[in-house]
């Protein structure tokens, strides 16, 4: 099962990635792990990746989308695999489509976990204060930034797999349990 998990900040994806790779023994690809494992074994493209996060920049979706296709050869994403983070952009999400027909793959849904952003910042002030703010994206000036950002250049992405038939939308407002149904019951399971 290849899967893309969208939805804002806050939304729960990191939760469902992790029952879903439990249930389906399938990896959850971050696009932040998967840059900080090439960096760290020291791939040519990790090299490079390191060089630019060292000066400060962000990486370019080239060196992005070369390390998201060096991390889906290997033999844990034979079986299927979970994408968090990636693709952020049009672009990506063209770039992905070439690379995974290029390796005789296909995504098989992309599960949109919908929030309403003012219960988002609830939920991450009430976070902040029972973890005594220990996470640095625990405020709600932060998070409102990561909203608009996310609104401004992964939402489009929803019309973009909802026009590709592939997307799967749930109530990311419910209890953990009942959003889990919810995916399951739009894949199928």
């Amino acid at each position: 099962m290849r899967l893309i998990l969208l939805g804002p900040p806050g939304a729960g994806k990191g939760t469902q990635a992790k029952i879903l790779i439990a249930e389906y023994g399938i990896p959850h690809l971050s696009t932040g792990d998967i840059l900080r494992g090439a960096i760290a074994e020291k791939t040519p493209l990790g090299l490079e990746a390191k060089a630019i996060v060292d000066r400060g920049d962000l990486v370019s979706d080239d060196i992005v989308n070369g390390i998201v296709s060096e991390r889906l050869d290997a033999e844990d994403c034979k079986p299927g695999f979970i994408l968090d983070g990636f693709p952020r952009t049009i672009a990506q999400a063209e770039a992905l489509e070439a690379m995974l027909e290029e390796k005789g793959m296909q995504l098989d849904a992309v599960i949109e976990v919908q929030a309403d952003a003012d219960t988002l910042v609830e939920r991450v002030k009430n976070r902040a204060k029972e973890s005594g703010g220990a996470r640095a994206d625990d405020n709600e000036e932060v998070l409102r930034k990561r909203l608009e950002v996310y609104k401004g250049q992964t939402a489009p992405l929803v019309e973009f797999y909802r026009g590709k038939g592939l997307l799967k939308p749930v109530d990311g407002m419910k209890p953990v349990d009942e959003v889990t149904a919810s995916i399951k019951a739009s894949l199928g399971r």
